[in-house]
């Protein structure tokens, strides 16, 4: 055996070995991954600034703020929109907060948040979404006020930059487990650099990977007061006092560019050494301040709030250029799906990584008799040149192609009576009030539903019972993935104050000019709660909850969000404190008074949130310091602890809709500082028509209230959830099943269950339907088989005979 390996070696040596990819060309994935491989933490200090980048294209199918409430979302961009609104949302909340002065009384102070305030604040944005891995404010220099050091009114501070990043804390000291929870941070004040630092100062070109500062900063604004976008609140306080403010924001949806930017992928390096995508939105205030003549007070931007994450997180798209990927794409037409027979169909979940696609059969083809599904990328991509090549990944050609007819009239009384005998819910369908019978059936029928879900409008809503106006809650099935990032966006909320309550006490004295950071104040839970229905146009409204004598210096307090159209610059606030009544106070809704009931004593399943924060030594930065408690921590909500309510028509409240309400806890220290207590919640409201109705099959103890209502035939084809649908039927698919193939001449493979569900109410209404002819064909290869069988048993049977 020592004698047969020298030979078994040098044959590989000479010949080669087969490898699994040796049938694969080199392409634009690979070019990426060579270039990715290329930088790490030791050596990106020394790389050539253009090795720190990747081609723009790098990323395709950004989030465009003028097509999110146009097209669907891709699942596989969610993580991105999530990234475009919270962005967008920290902007429009230091926008507002740091032009808040102006509705409060002129003081030698400043109304600023604090600085603990700018870092839980940035540790909140990550620590309540595990997509996000940083999340940081840098401000212009010169242009950062601070109420943190006594004497320092209208002072600047030369930089400021509080960022938060995700570490990994596997070897770290304070977690034994050795397992990496991914809850621990690490936060820093990127300002706090000594003098004439270059490499250190992130405004500087010596900086290498600032280019999100490039984005937006600095600011030009030429003398002039009207260079930026101006947003509408009204207020109504407590005492039933109003007020309108105007304040300046980031540029419009409607402007180009809009609001936000997307910087290239890029290594951090010496940060957190990995490699990032950040969205970029400016932060407006009026500067200089203070000056005593407001006609040179310009609106500018001072800041920017940048949101990152991981470049390897985000999905793919390996299909040819075409209508849904237009580009640019640079992995666009890497696919290893066979062109002749085949086509490629993105698929989410896959992250950069190869086979994140599948190859279905083009029109006129079908799939083999022995292939269930449409072939997997990620199968495709690890076969070996024998499976590709010889017979593997292709389809067949159908026999012969049929085609529709042009006319056709209405079907027979016995295919009537058995579509619905099969369809039972059906029989004596009924439109109006008393649609909203079907709802307690065995087996609903869908289009009274939903006629009487579209029956009820703000004028009409007064003529039910609430009652009736409350659905079931497997009506909104699929609401906690289609709306995740609004919750996350309540959770995030819901995050920071639970943070600012445990972490900052505001009777802390430290040593020098350092002073403790203020409680939170009316016009920053107004500006939070207003920033969340900004920064995401698909919540209608937003609510900061607190329970009675738990905010400071007030008995009840809600500042209360909400809007009256879609796309709007124009927003109103209420603080329902004003309505104490019984009936009306909010500390009587369902979802407070279940989230108070459920965490009235047990904390332990909260998540433990480990930071560690260094500080500015000083005013001027020259150094960082760690925080007086180093390593800290507090415990905070997560998406599963909040509350989905059932949907509802909200005909007495703000937002006349059929909506749904997400509501997440947030947690602060007792009187004694001994144990948590529950403190409040934070709501926000979305519109239950724009979620997409699964009518596909489902386990039975799915909790999808239409599940299998589906008009597919069961027989010879499966039905498909298809995306953008919304609160209607027909939102799905019937693909052929195995061994049946799609027979018509058509530019699709499949039945859409649009005209599936129009030409069954066709046959329900007693008019032309061609609805029995949506059923799929027995594959040529099946049906020849047959015959040939059933030919052979007759020429069987006459030889017996004889």
């Amino acid at each position: 055996m020592d004698r047969i390996a020298p030979f078994i070696l040098l044959s590989a040596l000479l010949y080669g070995a087969v490898g699994q990819f040796e049938w694969q060309r080199r392409d634009a994935f690979d070019e990426i991954k060579s270039r990715i491989e290329k930088v790490n933490s030791d050596n990106c200090p020394i790389s050539h600034l253009g090795d720190l980048y990747l081609p723009e294209d790098s990323v395709s199918h950004l989030p465009d703020i003028k097509d999110i409430n146009i097209n669907p979302v891709f699942p596989n961009r969610t993580a991105l929109l999530l990234l475009h609104n919270l962005a967008l949302s920290r902007a429009f909340f230091y926008s507002y907060t740091l032009q808040s002065r102006f509705i409060r009384p002129a003081i030698n102070d400043t109304y600023d948040p604090g600085m603990m305030y700018y870092f839980l604040s940035t540790v909140a944005d990550v620590s309540s979404n595990p997509f996000i891995n940083a999340s940081a404010i840098y401000f212009a220099p010169n242009s950062s006020y601070s109420p943190s050091y006594r004497g320092f009114f209208n002072k600047t501070m030369p930089r400021f930059a509080p960022r938060t990043f995700r570490a990994d804390d596997f070897n770290d000291p304070i977690h034994l487990q050795r397992i990496s929870t991914m809850n621990t941070f690490t936060v820093q004040d990127l300002g706090a650099i000594p003098n004439n630092s270059q490499s250190s100062d992130y405004t500087s070109d010596y900086y290498r990977t600032n280019e999100w500062y490039r984005k937006w900063l600095p600011d030009v604004v030429k003398n002039r007061q009207d260079t930026k976008v101006t947003y509408d609140v009204k207020i109504r306080y407590a005492n039933n006092t109003n007020e309108t403010f105007s304040f300046h924001g980031p540029p419009g949806a409607d402007e180009d560019p809009g609001p936000v930017k997307w910087t290239r992928p890029y290594f951090d390096c010496g940060r957190s050494n990995k490699w990032l995508v950040a969205a970029v939105v400016p932060i407006a205030d009026l500067y200089p301040r203070h000056t005593g003549f407001r006609h040179i007070e310009y609106p500018s931007y001072t800041a920017i709030s940048v949101i990152e994450m991981d470049f390897d997180r985000i999905d793919i798209n390996q299909c040819p250029l075409g209508e849904g990927n237009k580009g640019p794409n640079r992995f666009a037409d890497t696919a290893r799906c066979k062109k002749d027979t085949t086509e490629c169909e993105p698929i989410h979940g896959w992250g950069y990584r190869r086979g994140g696609y599948q190859c279905r059969c083009l029109p006129g083809w079908r799939l083999p008799p022995n292939v269930r599904r449409p072939y997997l990328g990620e199968i495709i991509e690890r076969a070996t040149t024998e499976q590709y090549y010889h017979g593997g990944f292709s389809c067949e050609r159908i026999s012969w192609i049929h085609r529709l007819p042009q006319h056709w009239e209405r079907v027979p009384k016995w295919m009537k009576d058995k579509y619905l005998d099969k369809f039972y819910e059906y029989h004596n369908s009924t439109n109006g009030t008393s649609s909203r019978r079907s709802l307690d059936h065995d087996k609903m029928n869908i289009d009274e539903v939903l006629r009487f879900i579209f029956d009820v409008t703000p004028k009409s809503c007064k003529n039910y019972h609430k009652q009736e106006l409350t659905l079931n809650g497997d009506i909104a099935y699929g609401i906690e993935e289609q709306f995740g990032n609004e919750a996350r966006m309540a959770v995030r909320l819901a995050n920071f104050i639970s943070g600012f309550l445990q972490v900052v006490d505001p009777y802390e004295v430290y040593s020098g000019t350092r002073v403790a950071d203020f409680p939170l104040s009316e016009d920053q839970m107004i500006a939070e709660t207003l920033s969340l229905l900004m920064g995401d146009s698909k919540i209608w409204s937003a609510g900061t909850f607190w329970e009675r004598n738990k905010f400071t210096n007030r008995t009840l307090f809600a500042p209360f969000a909400y809007k009256e159209k879609l796309n709007t610059r124009k927003f109103k606030v209420e603080d329902l404190a004003r309505l104490n009544g019984t009936d009306e106070v909010y500390l009587n809704n369902e979802w407070f008074r279940f989230l108070k009931q459920r965490w009235s004593a047990n904390f332990d399943s909260l998540e433990k949130i480990n930071m560690k924060i260094k500080i500015r030594y000083n005013e001027t930065g020259e150094y960082l310091k760690k925080y007086e408690v180093y390593p800290n921590f507090y415990r905070a909500a997560n998406l599963d602890h909040g509350y989905w309510t059932k949907p509802y028509f909200d005909c007495d409240g703000k937002v006349k809709k059929w909506v749904v309400t997400y509501a997440a806890p947030f947690f602060g220290w007792d009187p004694l500082r001994a144990r948590l207590e529950f403190k409040g919640a934070v709501a926000v409201t979305v519109d239950l028509l724009t979620l997409d109705i699964n009518q596909c099959p489902g386990s039975y103890y799915t909790p999808n209230a239409f599940k299998g209502t589906h008009k597919c035939d069961r027989k010879s084809s499966y039905c498909v959830p298809i995306l953008g649908r919304g609160f209607e039927s027909g939102g799905y698919k019937c693909e052929c099943l195995q061994g049946f193939e799609y027979p018509f001449e058509d530019a699709i493979t499949y039945f859409d269950g649009q005209l599936v569900e129009s030409e069954f109410n066709n046959i329900v209404a007693d008019t032309p339907s061609k609805y029995d002819m949506y059923k799929c064909r027995l594959s040529s290869g099946h049906a020849t088989s047959a015959g040939l069988a059933l030919l052979l048993a007759a020429l069987l049977v006459h030889v017996l005979s004889f």
